[in-house]
């Protein structure tokens, strides 16, 4: 859906939309699709390019937001169940946008343990489906998609997690939510206000902290590591906003052109956005053995944080 097609149904242009955020364009999932529909295609493709079966797959760990049923049951088993991935054990992650940062972090966790051996990582998100299309403050942002992994031992210092960085900030959690449909404020078919089942955002207050967010993660995960950005090849962030990675770039001093940008094409697909990029950025002979990634993110909770990889 181009801005110019979401033009047609919200009171907004190219122009604004493109000078505001870098977004030319979104992916929509189709009516019938769910997040594990999307989810399952990924995962099928992390498989194949991984030379796995999905009976060696021991977990399955889902990143979203929009599962597909809310609380219960777990997006992860139904995808589970669709793959067939009989000997895994599945559980959603929610961490919102930083929720494969998460993801990445907790599978390197489990496969350090002895607790799994292979782990299958997906961000998977239908953001169409939570979205209030007359506001032009939220619908301009967000699209479909998804991005998987398979996260495994190694033996021979190849592609590997060197460290991980993850934080919150729930004094921030009503900046970015979806009010109704929860325990909190339950759905009450006659009571609750229809807009109270969308999500809301305060795009200020989320963009001061996604800014601060970047830096303070990027900061950490060098300095724990005793690099410099010098060091790093790429920073793959979050796709949110260009506007918020130019604002943390300028603030720290860093060259922008480190930093993956296709969210031109794809908007803010939420947990699904950096692995997508990564595999953009793959399929384009970007990544060569051996270089120093830095993934960076931040979201709804509000949480935020990084993963340093060596690719």
């Amino acid at each position: 859906m181009s801005n110019d097609e979401l033009a047609q149904i919200v009171d907004t242009s190219d122009e604004w939309i493109y000078s505001h955020t870098g977004i030319k364009s979104r992916h929509i999932a189709a009516e019938e699709q769910a997040a594990s529909d999307l989810a399952v295609q990924a995962c099928t493709q992390a498989l194949e390019l991984g030379g796995m079966s999905p009976d060696q797959i021991d977990f399955i760990l889902l990143a979203t937001s929009t599962p597909d049923f809310p609380g219960l049951p777990s997006t992860a088993c139904i995808v589970q169940d669709r793959l067939g991935c009989a000997n895994a054990a599945a559980m959603d992650v929610v961490a919102a946008c930083t929720g494969f940062i998460y993801a990445l972090e907790t599978a390197r966790a489990f496969v350090r343990s002895g607790t799994a051996k292979n782990v299958l990582v997906v961000g998977s998100e239908v953001y169409s489906k939570i979205l209030n299309w007359k506001d032009r403050n939220t619908c301009v942002l967000f699209g479909d998609g998804a991005g998987a992994a398979v996260v495994t031992g190694v033996q021979d210092g190849g592609n590997h997690i060197i460290d991980s960085y993850l934080r919150s900030h729930g004094a921030g959690a009503e900046s970015l939510y979806r009010c109704a449909g929860g325990s909190r404020n339950k759905l009450e078919p006659a009571k609750t206000d229809p807009k109270d089942l969308y999500l809301s955002m305060d795009g200020r207050r989320v963009y001061v902290f996604a800014v601060q967010a970047i830096i303070d993660t990027i900061r950490v995960l060098l300095d724990r590591n005793h690099l410099t950005f010098d060091d790093v090849d790429w920073v793959v962030p979050h796709q949110a906003n260009v506007r918020i990675l130019e604002a943390a770039c300028k603030r720290a001093g860093w060259p922008q052109e480190k930093f993956f940008v296709n969210i031109a094409e794809y908007a803010n697909t939420s947990a699904a956005s950096i692995p997508m990029a990564l595999r953009e950025m793959e399929q384009k002979e970007l990544l060569r053995r051996g270089q120093l990634i830095l993934t960076v993110g931040f979201g709804s909770g509000l949480t935020y944080g990084g993963n340093l990889l060596r690719w």
